[in-house]
This record gives structure tokens, sequence and C-alpha cells, in this order.
């Protein structure tokens, strides 16, 4: 499976990184459902853009911790991505641990950088993530490897704050790419 050429067959995925270092935030990654769905979409022949509800964009900055800091690196990048068809939806990842409980009712560990969110999604085939590079090349980050995504299984993610939600998301996933297969138990 070539992940990032399929990722990359998406415009969004491909606009979207390619002005990602003009966001000026630390550790910006592309990751989840735009990267892995574009994949599942290929397999089934659809465009690769089908069915991605959102575009997300983590980012690690532990200078300031606070919303407004937050937000201004949101603002940017409203204008910057003003022009794609998508939504993006951009977060710091060193602040999740301060909403989270709260929004999903679960604690969250303060995270060290971007790399550790993209870890902690709930399906271990989910935590993927695409970095533009100095010299024009992308990093692909997949801490659990790709032969889940590539197989189609869907397993849950020990590293996840909560797996409450692991079985509607699964399955949510499975009634738009029938293929996939649920493995938790």
């Amino acid at each position: 499976m070539d992940l990032v050429g399929t990722a990359l067959g998406n415009p969004i995925n491909r606009a979207i990184l390619q002005r990602l270092p003009l966001l000026g935030a630390p550790q910006c990654w592309l990751v989840a459902g735009c990267v892995y769905q574009a994949a599942w979409n290929d397999r089934v022949g659809r465009a690769p853009q089908s069915d991605i509800k959102d575009y997300d964009i983590f980012y690690f900055d532990d200078s300031d911790l606070s919303w407004e800091a937050e937000d201004a690196v949101i603002q940017r990048g409203r204008v910057l991505f003003a022009d794609l068809d998508g939504l993006i939806e951009i977060r710091n990842q060193a602040r999740v641990h301060l909403w989270y409980p709260q929004r999903f009712g679960a604690p969250y560990p303060q995270l060290t950088s971007a790399e550790d969110g993209i870890g902690r999604f709930l399906a271990r085939c989910t935590c993927v993530g695409l970095a533009p590079q100095g010299d024009g090349s992308l990093r692909l980050y997949a801490p659990y490897g790709l032969d889940e995504l590539e197989q189609g299984i869907i397993r849950p993610n020990a590293n996840a704050p909560s797996l409450v939600r692991f079985r509607a998301k699964a399955e949510s996933y499975r009634a738009r790419w029938p293929f996939l297969r649920i493995e938790d138990d």
C-alpha cells in the first residue's frame, strides 16, 4: 500500500500539506481520517476525498496553553485554507488534556508531542499522520504500523483515553466501507 501516494490523490490533502509550513506552528501534521480514508476509498474505487468529514491538523506548542494562542493558529489556518472545500480542524495537542475530560468524560494525559496525540485515536489503524519536511518530502507516522489499515481490520487502541465510543465509531466506518472487519474481542 502506498498510503502517502493515495492520500495525495485527494487534492485537499495535497493542498493542505503544501501549505502546512506556512501555518507557522510547530510539529504540524495532517492526521487521521483524511489520510487513511483515502486508502479505504481507493480500495472500493471511490474518489480519494469521498466520505471524508473533515481534515484534522495537529500541532504541538506547549509554550502557551491558552485558548487565545490556539485560536490565533486556528484563525491563521482559516485564512491559509479558505479556498479549500473541506472542514479543517486545527488543534494544539499540548492543550488536549485541558478540555478533553469535560467534553468526553474521560481523563486525558498531558502529551509531550503531536505524535503522542496521533497514537491515541480509538482504532489502531487510524493512528496515522503526514508531515511536510524541509526538503519537500513527507514524513509518514504510523505508530502501530500499516498492516491493520491495509487488511481493513479495526481494533481498539489500548492507548486511547477511553474506548466507550470505539464500537460506534468502528460501525460508522464499516457502514461507509463494508469490507472493514471489527475485531474488538
